[in-house]
């Protein structure tokens, strides 16, 4: 078995954990988080740092307030989040306390991994916890998140925390396990995939999109999450957590597809940039502004053609050739009506435009991160 398919050679490890593994008709499965809590301590003692992404909250909330099967409303959806985040909380503090361990949890929305700040602060909360020892237990804020501003699935969720982290190993536990290329229930002929060297159209096709009723997520949002989590530095395994103690058992050998992080990590920054899920604009440029940016250079006014959608400085924006191409994103240093009024002028001229000494950068270099197919050239 390779380094990369080791699990005892990372040293931060994010587990995710899915509804259905976790809850069965609205009661927590004990035995299995018991096991899986085993697990992770074992991890831990070995020298990892463990963070927890744990799906359950609005599946426990169901039986404990005795919502029916079905779909929810909204606002009933919160309400089981409410009530099941303080049961799911106790669960996990209590398996990791008959073990010596403290539980912190942390709940976070979109806005959180969105908005450079907040990031920040969520960042130094889970970078605080693990030098304290205890285990972080991170959920989407589902009690407050509406549709327009929440995740929906936990596996990107996790992918985030991942690189927020800097967490090296990212584990989705799931009902299947790993990637085939094509869904074994129905193709007989399926073949497992051990290792995906690199997420291609081709892998993105293989994946499935259904999801249980419990969970939102299927193999799509696994391979979402992986595209993000290993273009950040951290590999990432699917593998089933069905049966009790699955950590262990994949470090015994259990079948697990592997996804080693791209041999050059973006930093935690550049991370975030490139990640960033609501781009607010974009911006045009000329040829000469493109090949400036793959030779290392930040984006200055004189290369932008054109810019428009609703942005505001330090907003990530969609940076686009002159085909209309995206090559990469970027945080914009101004707001779109100086954007628009500094486009294709010399920086020099800025002070006069704007009528304050702005940056001679529209999208300075650090804040800028670059798609690896138009690095590669295939773009």
């Amino acid at each position: 078995m390779s380094e990369v398919r080791s699990l005892t050679n990372y040293n931060r490890i994010v587990i995710k954990i899915g509804s259905a593994l976790l809850v069965e008709q609205g009661e927590l499965k004990r035995a299995w988080l018991d096991a899986l809590v085993s697990d992770l301590v074992s991890l831990a003692d070995g020298g990892a740092e463990m963070l927890i992404v744990s799906s359950g909250s609005i599946a426990l909330g169901r039986g404990v307030l005795g919502l029916p099967k079905g779909p929810l409303k909204l606002e009933e959806s919160q309400a089981a989040a409410a009530a099941g985040q303080i049961a799911l909380a106790q669960a996990y503090a209590d398996a990791l306390g008959a073990h010596g361990k403290k539980a912190g949890q942390i709940l976070l929305t979109l806005g959180d991994t969105e908005e450079r700040r907040r990031y920040l602060n969520a960042r130094a909360t889970i970078g605080t916890l693990l030098k304290m020892g205890a285990v972080p237990i991170i959920n989407e804020n589902d009690s407050v998140a509406t549709s327009e501003i929440r995740y929906g699935d936990n596996d990107r969720l996790a992918a985030r925390v991942a690189t927020m982290a800097s967490a090296d190993c990212l584990v989705l536990l799931s009902d299947i396990d790993g990637l085939y290329t094509a869904p074994p229930a129905q193709d007989p002929d399926a073949v497992f995939l051990p290792e995906v060297p690199r997420i291609t159209a081709e892998i993105e096709a293989m994946a499935g999109s259904a999801g249980s009723e419990l969970s939102r997520g299927g193999m799509k949002t696994k391979i979402d999450a992986g595209k993000i989590a290993t273009a950040a530095g951290t590999s990432m395994v699917i593998t089933s957590g069905k049966e009790l103690n699955p950590l262990a058992r994949l470090i015994d050998g259990a079948r697990g597809t592997w996804f080693p992080a791209l041999s050059s990590p973006a930093s935690a920054r550049k991370a975030w940039i490139g990640g960033h899920l609501e781009p607010r604009g974009e911006i045009r440029l000329d040829d000469g502004a493109v090949k400036a940016m793959k030779s290392g250079k930040s984006l200055l006014p004189a290369g932008v053609t054109s810019v428009s959608g609703r942005f505001s400085r330090g907003d990530a924006v969609v940076l686009l050739n002159p085909d209309g191409r995206t090559i990469g994103r970027g945080l914009i240093a101004y707001d779109i009506d100086e954007a628009r009024l500094i486009a294709g002028r010399n920086s020099r001229e800025i002070e006069a435009i704007v009528g304050y000494p702005g940056r001679a950068e529209m999208i300075h270099r650090d804040d800028l991160v670059l798609e690896d197919a138009f690095l590669n050239g295939t773009r």
